[in-house]
Formats: C-alpha cells, sequence, structure tokens
C-alpha cells in the first residue's frame, strides 16, 4: 500500500484545528503588545495562519480601528486578544462583535461564564488559556469552545509550568475541545511532535517579532537576532506580600528598573500610602509603557524587551510567508524522512 505523503499526513494531524479557526496552517500568532497589530496580524492570517490582534490596553475605539485596519488587509480569519482585567471589558466585546470578529481569545485570568455566553449568544467562538489541567477542565465547563495551554518557556506573563509538561498533562485528557500548545515553539519540529501528542495547533509568537511586516523597532528586532535562549529571563519577585505574574524578557537596564519599582512601591505599601490592590497594580502598569518604549520607541535598554527562550531561533528579519513556510517544511522533512526505507 502506498505511503500518504508527508502534506496529506500533516493536514490530517491538525485539521482540526484548522477547521476551528478556518485557515490553512493551524498556527495562530502570539498575542503580542504593540507588535500584534494590524500589519502583521493580516500577514499571518494571508500566509495561512491565523492572527490575532493583542488588544492589551486598547480602548474601544481603537480597538475598532485595528480590526477594521486588518480587514482591509485581509479577508482571511483573524482573531482578537482581550484582557479579562481590563476596565472595558464588556465595550471591548461588543466591539469584537459589532465588526464580526469570529474568534476572540480570553486572557490575563479564568473568564467567567458571563463573558463567554455574551460571545458565544452571537456566534463568537471563544478561546481561553489554561495554565492546569483543573483550570482546563473548567474553562470547558464554563463553556470555551477551545484551550491555549501555554508553558513558562513563553515571552511576558508566564506561568510556573513547561510546555513538555502541559502537553503530557492536559492534552490526553482534553478531547472535548481542540487544544492549541504554546511557548518556546520556534520550529516545526517541535510543532509536529505536539500535534502527533493530541494538540490541535500550536500558538507562535517571539518567531514573528523579526518578521518584515512587524512594526517592533529595528533596535527591538536585532536585540531578538542577537539574543540566545538563556537570555531571556525570568522577573524577580521583591516582596512575598505584593505577588506578582513573573515576566520573561531579555535582561536589560529596564529589568534593574522594574526590581527598583517594586522596591519604591513595596515601601509606598508599607508605609500605608497603597493598598495592596493599588500596590499591585502599580507594579504591573510599569510593562506597559516599558514595552511600548522598548517595541516603538526602540529603546531596548531602558524598555522591556519580552521574549521567550525560542528567541534563540531568531536569527534574521524574513517575510511573515518565508516563516511559516520553514515551519511547515521542518515538520514535513520529518514525516518525509520516516516514509524512506532503512537500508540493512
Amino acid at each position: 500500500m502506498e505511503a500518504l505523503s508527508p502534506d496529506i499526513r500533516l493536514d490530517a494531524l491538525w485539521r482540526r484545528g484548522c477547521e476551528f479557526l478556518g485557515c490553512r496552517y493551524a498556527l495562530l500568532g502570539g498575542a503580542m503588545s504593540w507588535v500584534s497589530e494590524h500589519n502583521l496580524v493580516a500577514a499571518i492570517s494571508n500566509a495561512g495562519g491565523f492572527g490575532v490582534i493583542a488588544c492589551a490596553s486598547l480602548g474601544p475605539d481603537e480597538l475598532a480601528a485595528e480590526i477594521v485596519a486588518t480587514k482591509a488587509l485581509t479577508d482571511r480569519p483573524f482573531g482578537v486578544n482581550l484582557i479579562i482585567m481590563h476596565p472595558e471589558l464588556d465595550a471591548l466585546i461588543d466591539t469584537c462583535l459589532d465588526h464580526g470578529v469570529g474568534h476572540v481569545v480570553l486572557a490575563g485570568g479564568v473568564p467567567g461564564r458571563a463573558a463567554i455566553a455574551r460571545l458565544k449568544d452571537r456566534g463568537c467562538r471563544v478561546i481561553s488559556f489554561a495554565p492546569a489541567l483543573a483550570i482546563a477542565r473548567r474553562l470547558v465547563r464554563n463553556g470555551v469552545d477551545a484551550l491555549v495551554i501555554e508553558g513558562a518557556e513563553a515571552g511576558g506573563h508566564i506561568g510556573p509550568v513547561a510546555t513538555s509538561v502541559l502537553a503530557q498533562e492536559i492534552l490526553p485528557q482534553m478531547g472535548e475541545v481542540p487544544v492549541f500548545v504554546a511557548g518556546g515553539i520556534g520550529r516545526g519540529e517541535a510543532i509536529l511532535t505536539y500535534l502527533e501528542m493530541g494538540a490541535s495547533g500550536c500558538q507562535l509568537g517571539t518567531r514573528f517579532v523579526c518578521a518584515n511586516e512587524s512594526i517592533a523597532h529595528e533596535r527591538f528586532k536585532q536585540a531578538f537576532i542577537r539574543a540566545n535562549a538563556r537570555d531571556a529571563v525570568t522577573s524577580v519577585q521583591v516582596d512575598p506580600d505584593l505577588p506578582m505574574i513573573p515576566v520573561r524578557a531579555l535582561f536589560n537596564n529596564g529589568s534593574r528598573r522594574f526590581l527598583e519599582t517594586q522596591r519604591q512601591v513595596a515601601t509606598r505599601f508599607r508605609d500605608g500610602e497603597l493598598s495592596q490592590e493599588q500596590a499591585q497594580l502599580e507594579i504591573e502598569l510599569f510593562w506597559a509603557g516599558a514595552l511600548r518604549r522598548a517595541v516603538i520607541d526602540g529603546d531596548v535598554e531602558n524598555g522591556s524587551l519580552m521574549a521567550g527562550q525560542s528567541v534563540g531561533m531568531v536569527t534574521r528579519e524574513q517575510p511573515t510567508a518565508e516563516i511559516i513556510d520553514e515551519l511547515i517544511d521542518q515538520a514535513r522533512s520529518v514525516l518525509a524522512a520516516r516514509a524512506i526505507p532503512r537500508a540493512g
């Protein structure tokens, strides 16, 4: 019997993810603040993947403008990532629905049933992040249509568990919905591995930062190209009474400034100037401004260089379509090699 071609085998592995997203390749673009805007999002979708707008701190009007701008550049599906702690979450959901966004990724915590239901009642598919099996099950009970499991190798805000461990823990147990794997993925061989473990697709962020279509400042891109995996380190919590979500970024003066900011805020908290909630918010707000300084202004010394450990696999600027083609070719090569009979 004739062996199936690598293309057919790969298509079969991620068919569920492709059908769910409505794209050729079940590759989501990780939503990176200031980077995942309409130019890169449209480029990922046009290349056969699934681009995702990073709403982050945008207001409803700003998000609407991004959606309109993305639609002007692509007629293919894309999604929007919303942070559930955003003070205007309801208005942002309305913006997505009013502009016909088909998929919304709810991030930054465990979304409640009400937000999920509002989206689904208008035909929108809801994706959410699951950092543990128990949370994955809770999210499915709450009605999410798909999950992303993202390991500690990822850039930006991260959880404590490695991608490989999350995949082993969650993929065999969560057949009810499509599950996409993220965190530290930079090559097609890794994508294939997770697909064969049961994933419906993968999400990549760091790999797309140096795409030609990315508006990230040239100095920001060059910092990625020069970096090794070990340069992307996690932030350190200074005060045990002010817990924070760790952030993975390339270490620079901005990282040192974050430590000092934590110390200053902790002192004000101890002196009664700030409540615990106010202090934690002030610490968290550091990253929004620091990331913009690096990505947009090119201040790679004092800004935040959020990057996943796959940054060591970013070696040059490339068109988005070329990046995706490389990933697909790498996965196909493994499948093709298996079909070659061994000598002797």
